[in-house]
């Protein structure tokens, strides 16, 4: 991923409210805390102990998600672009969030953490 934030083109931004003068930037830590919200209703665990977050980028408070689904085919993507921006939308000094949602490199069980993996038995 490169230094610097960019949107795609026609790409539209959940804005969330600016936050406080006393506010400060967003963390990775917190924008992936966030995103444990995200849950894939079919596995009942979160998007990060999933693997499911390829990547994180934020600057100057706009935070850009790139993430897959388990499989291409899986119908939960829109739902999944509204919980991503919900969830970090509240995240103190977030004023934007964009998500990508990508499919390479392909998902596999062996990018979940160990808790997941006992967790669905593998």
């Amino acid at each position: 991923m490169s230094d610097e934030l960019e949107i795609p083109e026609g790409e539209e931004l959940s804005t969330a409210p600016s936050p406080p003068a006393s506010g400060g930037a967003p963390s990775d830590e917190d924008v992936m805390d966030a995103l444990s919200n995200v849950i894939d209703p079919e596995l009942g665990l979160d998007f990060v102990e999933l693997g499911l977050i390829y990547g994180v980028e934020i600057e100057d408070g706009h935070v850009r998600v790139v993430f897959t689904l388990t499989t291409p085919g899986c119908p939960i993507g829109p739902h999944v672009n509204e919980q991503i921006e919900e969830f970090v939308g509240e995240v103190e000094g977030v004023r934007s969030v964009a998500c990508e949602m990508v499919f390479s490199p392909p998902w596999s069980p062996e990018m979940m953490s160990e808790d997941a993996k006992f967790a669905l038995g593998f």
